[in-house]
């Protein structure tokens, strides 16, 4: 296909009249039509195709009908239909009555084009402008920013289903690939076990003999990838997807020992940020937070949330599961810094602000990132009414010196590694000087230390998380975090309207892609919200909840906060 590049124009006149007649009241896709215009143009995606061959539907339409496919929940089939009948979608994207639209599967081939080129974020920029050019969108205020778990298109799958589908897809598609190579090298058995699909309700119950199905699969596996290695073998068969999804899982969950095939044992695995779950979506990962375990990614979600203004998501960033969320904050203020929408604060779950976050994002972006900082852990910060917490010690940072409170200063000062590989500095106070101290076991977490040594992090990074720490504990910082929670109905949102915790594609990338077109859905629906003055909604509370006395309100509230 070829992309010849046309100007958007007007609504077609019958097109216009028939949609005001059947919508006096109008609809979500023709106010937006009314009030941001055109939202996409052919030119913006000219580089997702050739120049030469079969002319292609408008790709500024397709991408407008993507995001209407968002803003309702349909499928591809119910998104095109809507195209063909509906007088609202033709409407929005300026047709004539009579356009017969396309075939569904052209919004497959167009979403692998945005993939390939890497062209997602472009949906959610162009919505974002028109949303700026009409003072819709704030973004030097405040932003707020929290993570939710996403679960993979392919099924949950048991240990012995995930191995045998592993299997069972090799042997497809070298059968697709080379028949009659298979065909001299698949054992008779191969066809029993592995035509259907593994399903957990035809494996054995019993332990043994569950065991001896997982080391018959493991042998099965085996042999096939020492045929496909082997050097009379086409070497394009080596390179198929799922022959080397096959060998990187038996890699992580087989081993031979003296000659014979063996399931690894849980320690000698892989982490999970490298390990497979599923031979269907091999970039899924599984995780765990608190009681919650799942198979998928993880999608960090991005909005302004000032009051005079819809609440607009400026940023997502879709990541494997294991990614911990203290490693995004950089690549979030990345994404919101390209597109001119970083904010003058950044309010953040707790997993977010570290001490060399909260630097950095001043320092890079001018951001001020608040969040629930880590507590002291230390045995003297813990202890109640502690005189000793490393706070109570005076750092002399030009003479790399320390003081205890009971006045001996100490200059073995050296840098460091934590255990998690953050530069930090470690002093130590001499023996002589703490023997005699008659605080000494109170100084010491230790019952047979003798001395005193102490582990910060570098200047700024000390000052940045000393002064997070004592704001947090105040009233006022407690109060202004609560505009944090807003982010909690947005997944709410998100997941009803467009399906945001499971991913309709596989991969990383166009799961991405689906959240960046979730992400443009959600703020042309509150930009309808806007525009129709239709209320934001309160946050429901249980009829038995309102009769809580309000001690216990103040003490619940208290109690479930993440830095208490």
């Amino acid at each position: 296909m070829s992309m010849r590049a046309r100007e958007p124009g007007g609504v077609p006149v019958e097109t216009a009249r028939v949609a005001r007649a059947a919508f006096p009241k109008g609809s979500l896709a023709i106010r937006i039509r009314d009030e941001l215009g055109p939202l996409f143009r052919d030119d913006q995606f000219a580089d997702l195709f050739p120049g030469r061959g079969r002319p292609a539907w408008s790709p500024g339409r397709l991408a407008l009908v993507l995001v209407l496919q968002f803003v309702e929940g349909l499928t591809d089939r119910q998104a095109a239909e809507a195209v063909r009948a509906r007088i609202d979608f033709k409407y929005a994207l300026g047709l004539e009555l009579a356009d017969p639209g396309f075939d569904y599967s052209v919004l497959s081939e167009f979403r692998d084009r945005l993939v390939a080129a890497e062209a997602g974020r472009r949906v959610l920029d162009q919505v974002l402008v028109a949303a700026r050019e009409k003072a819709l969108l704030k973004t030097a205020g405040r932003a707020r920013t929290d993570s939710t778990h996403v679960l993979s298109a392919a099924r949950e799958l048991s240990w012995l289903e995930m191995v045998a589908e592993a299997l069972r897809s090799a042997l497809n598609a070298l059968a697709q690939a080379a028949p009659d190579w298979l065909v001299g090298v698949a054992e008779p058995d191969w066809f029993r076990h592995y035509a259907s699909r593994a399903d957990e309700s035809r494996f054995p119950k019993a332990r043994a003999r569950r065991d001896e199905v997982g080391r018959r699969i493991g042998r099965d596996g085996m042999r096939l990838l020492e045929a496909v290695c082997s050097p009379g073998t086409p070497q394009a068969l080596r390179v198929l997807e799922p022959v080397e999804t096959l060998r990187r899982m038996w890699v992580q969950h087989f081993h031979l020992v003296e000659g014979e095939v063996r399931r690894r044992d849980p320690k000698d695995r892989p982490p999970a940020a490298v390990r497979l779950v599923t031979p269907y979506d091999p970039e899924a990962r599984g995780s765990m937070k608190r009681d919650l375990l799942w198979d998928g990614y993880k999608v960090h979600v991005t909005e302004t949330c000032e009051p005079d203004t819809p609440n607009l998501i400026t940023n997502t960033a879709t990541t494997a599961a294991t990614v911990p969320d203290s490693e995004m904050t950089g690549t979030i203020h990345t994404g919101l810094a390209a597109r001119d929408c970083l904010p003058g604060e950044h309010w953040v779950d707790a997993g977010y602000p570290t001490a060399a976050q909260i630097v950095a994002s001043r320092r890079e972006h001018a951001v001020e990132l608040h969040g629930p900082v880590r507590a002291d852990t230390t045995a003297q910060a813990t202890a109640e009414g502690s005189a000793f917490r490393q706070d109570a010690f005076t750092i002399d940072w030009d003479n790399r010196h320390v003081s205890c409170p009971g006045g001996r200063t100490t200059d073995q000062w050296r840098q460091s590694l934590s255990q998690r590989g953050t530069p930090v500095i470690r002093v130590r106070f001499s023996p002589t000087d703490c023997r005699p101290c008659p605080h000494l076991r109170d100084c010491v977490s230790s019952p047979k230390a003798v001395r005193r040594e102490l582990t910060f992090r570098h200047h700024d990074e000390h000052q940045a998380i000393g002064q997070a720490r004592a704001l947090q504990e105040t009233d006022h910082w407690r109060e202004r975090y609560k505009i944090r929670a807003g982010i909690e109905g947005t997944f709410s949102q998100g997941i009803k309207r467009c399906g945001l915790r499971r991913s309709r594609y596989h991969g990383l990338a166009k799961t991405s892609l689906q959240h960046e077109l979730t992400a443009a859905a959600i703020n042309l629906a509150r930009i309808d919200a806007h525009l129709t003055n239709t209320p934001r909604a309160r946050t429901r509370t249980s009829h038995f909840a309102r009769l809580r006395p309000v001690e216990q309100q103040l003490d619940g509230a208290k109690s479930s906060s993440p830095w208490d």
